[in-house]
């Protein structure tokens, strides 16, 4: 598919100083959520085909809100910094808890800012790769010097949880990253790079609105035709960035990618011909929680000491629009 390239990162951009995760307190392994949903389906079955062992899914007074705003704190606890340095919000989800107003400025109120803006940014499970490029891009111009960037996802509003082919593969949390302006020559965010192909949007979509007036949602998907296309694109994504920086996969040293299924993101990793302990995999215990994947998996391999200052990170992601994309950055 022929496709003209969008590359950025020519000048000091962003730098990203902290980073912060939520999940539901409730998980439910593959048998549990069979028990709990009726599903005729199996840990067996599920495991094999996507690498998913668990889920967490809201209860009680949890929400897109509750969550995001969790991980933005712990966000800004990482990087010692409080909710007044931050100029802006930008939340990327597909599962907002109302129409209006946006998660973001719920989460800014949330957090006690005063000042500022915030807004959300719909790209399904490209949002968080997108979201980044928009605060990147707004720390380049001079807008703002601090963004707080959020992935959250309550995925669990969006299923039939009688289509065994769709519901086993989701999950719902937040992930959250600080990005500062400052970042020197090679630093930070080195380049970001975004696609879309609406004509594909059929593959992959939700029918109806969180919100709307039948309450009827459900998401569809042509699981074949999307796994194809995220192998094509998401090579394509890899390759942009590798080359806009001059680099070779070997260069890379963690990949992590949106956690949709274990068997494409091997297939990022042999691609890059990175071994497996170079590549962040939570799909196992998170499923996939779309626009939350990326910064939940950047969390948890920053806290436990995997991804250190100076370490040169690859991310990607592909997912409903269809929307794809890549960002390196520079830790």
């Amino acid at each position: 598919m022929a496709q003209d390239k969008q590359v950025r990162g020519a000048a000091a951009g962003a730098r990203l100083t902290g980073v912060g995760s939520a999940l539901p307190q409730r998980a439910f392994s593959n048998e549990e959520l069979a028990a709990e949903f009726r599903l005729d389906t199996s840990d067996e079955w599920i495991r094999t085909r996507t690498g998913i062992r668990q889920r967490h899914i809201v209860s009680g007074g949890e929400s897109a809100v509750s969550l995001a705003h969790l991980a933005a704190q712990r966000a800004l606890e990482h990087a010692g910094r409080t909710a007044d340095d931050v100029d802006a919000v930008i939340v990327a989800t597909s599962t907002p808890d109302q129409v209006f107003p946006s998660v973001a400025v719920r989460v800014q109120a949330a957090l006690g800012m005063e000042r500022g803006f915030g807004f959300d940014v719909s790209a399904a499970c490209s949002g968080f790769v997108y979201a980044l490029t928009v605060a990147d891009s707004m720390i380049r111009s001079g807008q703002v010097r601090r963004a707080m960037v959020i992935g959250v996802e309550v995925f669990s509003r969006l299923l039939d949880w009688e289509d065994r082919s769709t519901c086993v593969l989701f999950g719902d949390g937040a992930g959250a990253v600080l990005l500062e302006a400052g970042a020197g020559e090679g630093e930070g965010i080195l380049s970001t790079h975004l696609h879309a192909d609406g004509r594909l949007g059929d593959l992959l979509y939700v029918d109806g609105a969180v919100g709307c007036a039948s309450g009827k949602v459900a998401l569809k998907m042509h699981g074949r035709e999307v796994f194809r296309h995220a192998v094509v694109n998401l090579a394509a994504a890899v390759d942009e960035a590798l080359e806009t920086n001059g680099l070779k996969g070997t260069d890379i040293q963690w990949l992590v990618p949106h956690q949709a299924n274990l068997r494409i993101i091997d297939g990022m990793a042999k691609k890059l011909a990175l071994p497996s302990d170079r590549v962040v995999v939570t799909v196992d215990r998170h499923a996939n929680t779309s626009a939350a994947s990326i910064p939940l998996a950047l969390d948890e391999a920053v806290r436990d000491g995997r991804i250190r200052q100076g370490d040169l990170v690859l991310m990607e992601a592909l997912g409903g629009g269809l929307t794809w994309g890549s960002a390196l950055v520079r830790m």
